[in-house]
């Protein structure tokens, strides 16, 4: 139970949540799209930063968490963490000034441009895990109960999607036509920041939260690495392993998305913002209805639906949505009709899937190690997602037909719909473990209601 008044306690789940994951938009979605208009467009650029940094994201929870169990406090490492989180985000775009620089000076110049892209990413993907993944997460699951486990499944669905929304319309009318990344990456870093100052003046821990030590940090981090105690988890396992396959095939497409929309289908940034920000306008109206089916236990179920959705989404857009079928030139026009619809679905898809399966794993922490295994939940909804999905976008992308040598003599790599076709098929594999979690998940609610409790997470 929280300690905080109702306004400022959901003030600060939804301004937190919305700001952070804008923040994780930018980067997973502008910062492709930044590599590819300032300094090259290649693929495995875009693929090595997205590996990079889900590693140094996934390392940086399993710590801060480690030490925010350790110290009985989510505070301080939320609001320092978005402060330094916000100040990278604003340094990172200073590297296009080093690639300008770089033009025409050789080889070695222009690897050391891409590793300091690549480093900055990781940086900042430090210190955003330790304050959004390591201890908001915590926070808010510290502060769960099951008189409003629906709504913050909701807060925490919602956010990304809005920030999604958000990030991508309004990032590509700050980015504009004339392409000023600039504008985009201080105005959502100094965001950032300010909500990092408001959090260490404004955010309190749960009453429950407590120091919680197993011998020395280096020991207690190691154990969240012990098999034993998470495969003893069998429903967390499972439900951790619906999340990792669907988000495999979500970074499969996801990732080269906003260059596809650019580069290859021949709309503008502030275009590619209206066509994903409008279709998940309409998806994030789903999970209204989904609160009550997730507090009638009905998750599962709707974690089946989001993947079907999900795949018939990616169809439309890998059938319909082509170079010539497409009106760039006219937002709205009957013709862009099916890729407004692929969109839609697609993010229908995510936004179920979010809501459902992030809920699902929280109630299955252990009490006492809830911030340490917000980096079993990054480790299965981000890194290997992010290490799998990559790399086969990046296989793709690479040999398919939008790999092209340019008038200059420089290969470029196009995404093209192949990205939506493969991912289609690895969402279908989603199925498997969603079929056995399922099961386990029904016999764990069978067995709470007949103890007269639904206090038990144990999976």
């Amino acid at each position: 139970m929280t300690n905080m008044k109702p306004l400022r306690f959901w003030t600060l789940v939804w301004g937190l949540g919305l700001t952070g994951q804008l923040c994780w938009n930018v980067e997973n979605q502008w910062f492709n799209t930044f590599v590819y208009a300032r300094i090259a467009k290649d693929s495995s650029i875009v693929t090595l930063m997205v590996i990079c940094s889900a590693l140094v994201a996934t390392f940086s929870t399993f710590f801060f968490g480690t030490v925010s169990d350790r110290r009985g406090t989510r505070r301080r490492f939320l609001g320092i963490g978005y402060i330094v989180w916000g100040a990278l985000t604003i340094a990172f775009g200073w590297t296009e000034f080093l690639q300008t620089g770089a033009v025409g000076v050789g080889v070695k110049v222009a690897a050391l441009v891409v590793f300091l892209v690549v480093f900055t990413d990781c940086a900042l993907s430090v210190f955003g895990a330790m304050g959004n993944d390591a201890s908001y997460n915590a926070w808010t699951n510290d502060n769960t109960t099951d008189q409003n486990r629906g709504q913050i499944a909701a807060a925490l669905a919602l956010s990304p999607v809005l920030g999604t929304i958000i990030g991508t319309v309004v990032g590509g009318m700050l980015i504009g036509a004339e392409d000023n990344y600039q504008r985009l990456f201080w105005a959502i870093g100094g965001l950032v920041i300010i909500m990092g100052v408001a959090s260490l003046l404004f955010v309190k821990d749960a009453p429950s939260l407590v120091p919680h030590k197993e011998g020395g940090l280096w020991r207690q981090f190691a154990e969240v690495f012990n098999l034993k105690i998470f495969l003893g988890r069998r429903e967390l396992v499972l439900a951790s392993c619906v999340a990792a396959v669907y988000f495999i095939s979500f970074n499969v497409f996801f990732v080269y998305m906003g260059n596809w929309l650019i580069y290859h289908m021949g709309f503008t940034p502030d275009q590619m913002g209206f066509i994903q920000g409008g279709g998940l306008i309409l998806a994030m109206a789903l999970a209204i209805p989904t609160v009550g089916l997730i507090n009638r236990q009905k998750t599962p179920y709707v974690a089946g639906a989001a993947i079907i959705v999900d795949i018939i989404g990616l169809w439309i857009l890998y059938v319909m949505a082509r170079p010539g079928r497409v009106d760039p030139h006219n937002l709205v026009t009957i013709s862009n009709l099916p890729l407004f619809i692929g969109v839609f679905l697609v993010g229908a898809g995510y936004v179920l899937i979010m809501q459902t399966v992030t809920i699902w794993v929280k109630q299955l922490y252990p009490e006492s190690n809830r911030g340490q295994f917000e980096g079993v939940r990054l480790t299965f909804f981000t890194l290997i997602p992010m290490l799998i999905g990559t790399l086969l976008g990046n296989l793709v992308v690479k040999t398919g037909a939008g790999t092209v040598v340019n008038e200059f003599g420089i290969t470029e790599n196009i995404p093209t719909e192949e990205i939506f076709f493969w991912a289609a098929w690895i969402a279908l594999l989603a199925f498997l473990p969603l079929f056995f979690a399922g099961k386990r998940y029904y016999a764990r609610v069978r067995s709470v209601s007949l103890q007269g409790s639904n206090d038990q997470p144990l999976g």
